[in-house]
């Protein structure tokens, strides 16, 4: 009994000492590229290199076009990189939007130690970059998956003109815990990104769009998000949608381009 309690103690040990030191590896899926790739897209773009203070480097793409609405800042989700998720550049550009985009470190060319800390200041100071160009209505932050948790904690310590947020998690901890809740995550986790806090602090228009099949990050959620704030959010459900095929669905766009939408001024009659 006791050998067969140690045992089990020693596994259970382990088993924490292996997430705490490598749980990027379960969390994030990056694809890393030679500073000496090219990216190829449909629409004209400026490639950019940001130099942090620590020594990190972050590598973003910029897609502009005539007479700007403003500008779409996307915080992408955990996976592979800005050379593949360029592509969701065309459905904000049609509309009328410059386009931002940036990889975080350790993804594509960025490059530099990632920590909830780091991410979250890398995030904020593009923002104030581009504040510099547009006025703080003209920027729409948008946030899918993992970055919406980063688009709602810069959106709450700035004034943007709307918050988009692409099948969110009420909080990073609570959409781990669903898989992790044998296991101590409020000492082990480093990065708990409270998304149900940050939105408490946002003061712009909150837009959610969610599939009611996600597996990966339910749909409930996104109720509870709006449970808490429903003076400030307004939640899309895209029926029958999954995590990863909004884009099949054309109620997605339907919706998307709605809240993108921006109503002409009439002219006043002399």
């Amino acid at each position: 009994m006791i050998i067969a309690f140690i045992a089990l103690a020693s596994l259970y040990a382990g088993i924490c000492v292996f997430f705490f030191f490598f749980q990027h590896l379960l969390f994030f899926r990056p694809e890393k590229l030679t500073t000496a790739f090219q990216y190829k897209y449909s629409f004209p773009f400026e490639e950019l290199d940001f130099d942090m203070e620590d020594g990190g480097r972050i590598n973003a793409i910029y897609f502009k076009v005539p007479n700007a609405r403003g500008v779409v800042y996307y915080l992408k989700g955990n996976s592979k990189s800005i050379k593949g998720w360029g592509k969701f550049a065309k459905d904000f550009l049609s509309n009328g939007y410059d386009f931002f985009m940036m990889d975080y470190r350790g993804f594509g060319k960025s490059r530099g130690k990632r920590t909830q800390t780091k991410v979250f200041s890398d995030a904020q100071y593009i923002y104030t970059w581009l504040a510099k160009s547009y006025p703080e209505n003209k920027i729409i932050l948008y946030g899918r998956s993992w970055g919406s948790g980063i688009a709602a904690r810069v959106a709450s310590w700035n004034k943007p003109g709307m918050l988009i947020l692409d099948s969110p998690y009420f909080s990073f901890y609570y959409t781990i815990h669903r898989y992790l809740f044998f296991i101590p995550l409020g000492l082990l986790l480093r990065y708990d990104i409270r998304t149900d806090q940050y939105l408490k602090i946002v003061e712009c228009p909150v837009h959610i769009i969610h599939g009611t099949k996600d597996r990966l990050i339910s749909f409930s959620q996104s109720e509870k998000l709006r449970a808490l704030y429903p003076d400030k959010i307004s939640l899309h459900p895209i029926e029958g949608a999954r995590h990863n095929n909004l884009g099949d669905f054309s109620e997605f766009f339907e919706v998307l381009y709605s809240v993108l939408y921006v109503k002409p001024v009439a002219e006043k009659s002399v």
